[in-house]
């Protein structure tokens, strides 16, 4: 295996490849994304690859029913419709980058339906008073906790956007103290930090003038987020929180929050760096509340013309 698919193909540490050519389209279609990114599209095509492999099936000559039937082996094992949209979507995605580029005369996967995605999100979230504890628990556990609790729930990060971040890349403008990150799709934006935010950064860097933000235990080497994500449910647990949550939760918990205080959508949309506004809209716990149906909006507005 050549360096360059050794980089960008975490899918072919499987061994269910069935050519030469398949192990070089499937490092193309992953040269293409970010590393967390690749690093999911890399996991459902392990998927997809090890179903062929079992069903003696090439991944070139597959046909629109094997995937069909694929989708319904992820069902019956229980997984979520989103994660099964997910892996069709990508496996669609292979299939079409191999149909550009002349690898495949017509891609299996052009009608293959997806299941339905519920609107709503269901990702595990912290309500404000559980919030403001988790974020009381970070504060008494120290600098490093404390900095990474508020870029997740205050600054709505992902957690690799958070990990990612480096002493370099703080800074102040215009009296703002900001952190510049990149989001997912390599797109690289400067954020501004709450004060509460700002100090904890400063408390975890110290004496530090470059290198990661956050490090691990021993400050050798950089946080991951397996080590991340068991600071965040110590956190929880020790704020007496028994809610299952992960660095997500936090991120989902900021959205709802904004949404729920009266952060515009298209703030919040900004601030969570959603391409699309019906994502965004999904954590609005409050659109279906009758008080803030629009009927009364436009009865009162009517009314003061009438008079």
């Amino acid at each position: 295996m050549t360096t360059i698919e050794t980089r960008f193909m975490p899918a072919l540490r499987t061994p269910d490849i069935d050519s030469f050519e398949v192990r070089q389209a499937i490092a193309g279609f992953l040269a293409g994304y970010g590393d967390t990114t690749r690093e999911a599209y890399g996991l459902d095509l392990r998927q997809w690859l090890s179903w062929c492999h079992n069903h003696q099936l090439k991944v070139f000559d597959v046909k629109r029913a094997h995937i069909e039937l694929f989708a319904r082996s992820l069902e019956a094992d229980g997984k979520a419709r989103a994660t099964v949209a997910r892996r069709l979507s990508t496996v669609t995605g292979f299939y079409r980058y191999c149909f550009e580029e002349q690898l495949i005369p017509v891609s299996p996967a052009v009608h293959v339906r997806r299941p339905r995605v519920d609107y709503e999100s269901n990702a595990t979230g912290l309500d404000r008073n559980e919030l403001g504890m988790f974020l009381v628990q970070a504060g008494l556990s120290g600098g490093r906790d404390h900095a990474l609790a508020c870029l997740l729930a205050l600054n709505g990060l992902r957690i690799s956007e958070a990990l990612n971040a480096d002493i370099e890349d703080l800074g102040l403008e215009r009296g703002h103290r900001t952190l510049t990150i990149t989001r997912k799709g390599g797109k690289i934006v400067t954020i501004p930090m709450a004060p509460r935010t700002a100090r904890a950064i400063d408390l975890c860097v110290g004496e530090r003038e470059d290198g990661p933000i956050f490090l691990n235990h021993d400050g050798t080497r950089r946080l991951d987020r397996h080590a991340a994500t068991r600071i965040v449910k110590r956190l929880a647990r020790h704020g007496g929180i028994e809610k299952n949550i992960s660095p997500h939760s936090l991120r989902h918990s900021f959205i709802t929050a904004a949404l729920d205080a009266g952060v515009a959508l298209r703030d919040v949309q900004e601030a969570a760096s959603h391409a699309d506004p019906r994502t965004t809209m999904r954590y609005d716990r409050a659109r279906r509340s009758l008080d803030r149906h629009a009927t009364y909006i436009v009865a009162t507005f009517v009314a003061g013309a009438s008079r």
